[in-house]
């Protein structure tokens, strides 16, 4: 969809460009906090199946996934100190922009999964899921915003997040692509900037 796109850049050129500022001085933080790289890159599904690896600022501690799971839990001991604040805030999804930009994400979508958990979608949902491209945001997103701190009181938190969050997550997801439209995706955007304020 054309005007989808074209909004997408409008409000993803437009936004760099303003919050540089912020951007530098996450930067800096996460630099002065702790060893490793500004940008954690991680593999995600997109549309239609795709790979890309999806921008993010790093929160967590150099080489984390080799430490732990793939999912973040309760009070994980791998987030860094500016890496709780950046995730409170949300401030770490921020560098999608440039996802948007290179045509990987939009600013609404189904959140992209990693390859591990998109393989356990029902066929005919990960087909109608992967038919729009990712999103920075989306119903999911605002519904389960405290995600982690649901799992950190699971007894086997990757068996919650398979068997009770994913499926929720899927009828989210499901709902946006049957209703998405430039009207919803403005109404998404505003609520997530109201939820995390």
């Amino acid at each position: 969809m054309l005007a989808k796109r074209v909004f997408d850049l409008f409000f993803s050129i437009a936004g760099i460009l303003v919050l540089l500022p912020l951007f530098a001085f996450i930067a800096v933080w996460i630099k002065f906090d702790s060893k490793g790289p500004i940008f954690f890159r991680q593999e995600r599904v997109g549309q239609f199946g795709r790979v890309f690896r999806i921008f993010k600022f790093r929160t967590m501690c150099q080489d984390a996934e080799a430490k732990g799971r793939q999912i973040t839990v309760g009070e994980d001991s791998r987030i860094t100190c500016s890496g709780r604040f950046l995730r409170n805030y949300k401030l770490d999804e921020l560098p999608q922009l440039i996802n948007v930009i290179r045509g990987e994400m939009s600013l609404v979508g189904p959140r992209p999964e990693v390859p591990r958990y998109v393989a356990m979608y029902p066929p005919a949902v990960r087909e109608r899921v992967l038919s729009v491209p990712p999103g920075i945001t989306d119903y999911a997103s605002i519904e389960y915003r405290d995600e982690n701190t649901i799992l950190g009181h699971a007894l086997d938190p990757e068996r919650a997040y398979i068997e009770e969050v994913m499926p929720v997550k899927l009828s989210y997801y499901e709902r946006y692509v049957s209703e998405r439209s430039l009207w919803v995706d403005f109404w998404v955007i505003l609520k997530t900037l109201r939820v995390v304020w």
